[in-house]
């Protein structure tokens, strides 16, 4: 695991976003995993900026987002189909043919969880997997206590993701109780993984998964397991980290980076 602190979000944001945009040079019909809510803006920014004054050209990528409520239509305000509409997808020359979601509306939970993983098996499996980190220390929806083993399923969400994703919605009261969510082995097949983390209320999270114990009470801590896993953060959320000038010393010298 590679853990980068930069100054700012924007900052490791751009960091994120050279080493996707590197990808698709090397290779245009990249397959990449998304994360929503406010942590990944920056990143999808930066990616835009990237299309539209430097030439990104991202005609060919495939996406697959991580998660999505059930219940929520995909043109629901705060659907991720929908944010990711609005923050990203409209914004690029994405094919939206060459997007998925999952379907928050699906009628057979099961069948449409497996197909979504045969899908992401079609097309070879995701290249770049961008990730957040709760603060509870889940990835996607993989909430403390899932499988480090699991699939893409649906999922109960605890009282703490709903409290902070609260501000997405009118209500609190109108957060989902549940969700469909790619696996955590599902993220680990993915060939790289870039997660970010902004803020203070970060640090603990950050610190769990990246120098404590793997275990299921922090999901992102079986990213230790990842042969090329990316922590980017800044510098609130770096500051539980016991090997700071470590990460400091491998980011300066690193020839891939710098």
């Amino acid at each position: 695991m590679e853990v980068i602190v930069q100054p700012t979000p924007a900052e490791a944001a751009r960091i994120a976003a050279m080493l996707i945009a590197r990808a698709i040079e090397r290779k245009p019909a990249l397959v990449l995993g998304l994360a929503t809510g406010g942590t990944p803006l920056h990143l999808y920014d930066e990616l835009v900026r990237m299309h539209r004054e430097e030439g990104l050209d991202l005609s060919r990528v495939r996406t697959f987002n991580l998660d999505e409520y059930l219940g929520l239509p995909p043109d629901h305000p705060a659907s991720y189909r929908r944010f990711m509409k609005e923050h990203f997808f409209d914004r690029t020359n994405i094919d939206p043919r060459r997007t998925f979601v999952p379907d928050g509306l699906t009628q057979d939970i099961p069948r449409h969880c497996r197909e979504y993983e045969e899908l992401i098996e079609s097309v070879g499996g995701i290249d770049i997997q961008i990730l957040g980190i709760g603060s509870d220390g889940h990835i996607g929806f993989n909430e403390p206590t899932s499988s480090l083993a699991s699939r893409t399923r649906d999922k109960m969400l605890t009282a703490q993701t709903r409290r902070d994703n609260a501000r997405f919605f009118a209500s609190p009261d109108d957060v989902p109780n549940s969700c469909l969510t790619m696996g955590i082995g599902t993220i680990l097949d993915s060939r790289q993984c870039l997660l970010l983390a902004f803020g203070s209320h970060k640090a603990d999270a950050v610190a769990a998964a990246v120098e404590g114990p793997v275990t299921s009470m922090i999901p992102a801590s079986a990213l230790q397991f990842h042969a090329d896993a990316k922590v980017l953060v800044d510098e609130p959320a770096a500051t539980k980290l016991k090997l700071r000038a470590y990460y400091d010393y491998a980011y300066r010298h690193s020839p891939v980076l710098q």
